[in-house]
């Protein structure tokens, strides 16, 4: 290889790096601005100024916000599925002791982080049908970590009982938000844990 090609390649990262990198300061921008301001009242530039890019970043990576929408949700989903399984990791082997650790873990980042909160579940729906097939993907995969986390080896849990109960967990994690979260955590989470506890009966 001559030094001229190894040149243009480095020369080629460096470029993807940096347009990676700018991609995902455009997201992480967004996701404050949608939680704390609303999709509907928030447009590129007022993220492209949260991000401290100018407005052509924008259309390097996403054709339009709804894409960028999409990809704040999907990236906001996966930490908190993974920060999930990792506590119900940690709690044990007591399907009962990991059921509480997975809905403290959630309710503890939906405090933490409110303008994530009102991303994932209040800003998100009815958008577009390509943002409405991301949640159904995303109750999916949260269905598949509870059957990961709490079901013994070789068990499958009921499917319509699983919906039932992440419709409960998210009713009452938007009573919450509603709220002030004024009912602290651990007091949220034993009450979510009694909608729980028939998946494990």
């Amino acid at each position: 290889m001559t030094a001229d090609t190894t040149g243009k390649r480095y020369r080629g990262s460096a470029t993807a790096e940096r347009r990676a990198l700018r991609r995902q300061q455009l997201i992480d921008a967004a996701t404050e601005v949608y939680g704390e301001h609303g999709y509907r009242h928030s447009g590129v530039k007022q993220v492209c100024e949260a991000a401290g890019l100018t407005q052509r970043y924008f259309y390097e990576s996403f054709n339009h916000s709804d894409e960028l929408l999409l990809a704040c949700y999907e990236q906001a989903t996966r930490r908190l599925r993974e920060r999930n399984l990792a506590a119900a990791k940690a709690a044990g082997d007591d399907p009962v002791a990991r059921s509480r650790a997975m809905l403290g873990s959630y309710f503890q980042a939906l405090k933490d982080e409110p303008n994530v909160a009102r991303l994932l579940l209040v800003e998100i729906r009815g958008i577009s049908p390509a943002v409405d097939q991301a949640i159904e993907d995303a109750l999916r995969a949260s269905t598949h970590d509870m059957t990961l986390a709490l079901a013994k080896p070789g068990q499958q849990f009921d499917r319509m009982l699983q919906a039932g109960i992440l419709g409960g967990v998210i009713h009452i994690a938007l009573y919450w938000m509603a709220s002030g979260y004024a009912q602290p955590v651990e007091v949220v989470t034993e009450t979510t844990l009694k909608i729980g506890a028939s998946l494990l009966q």
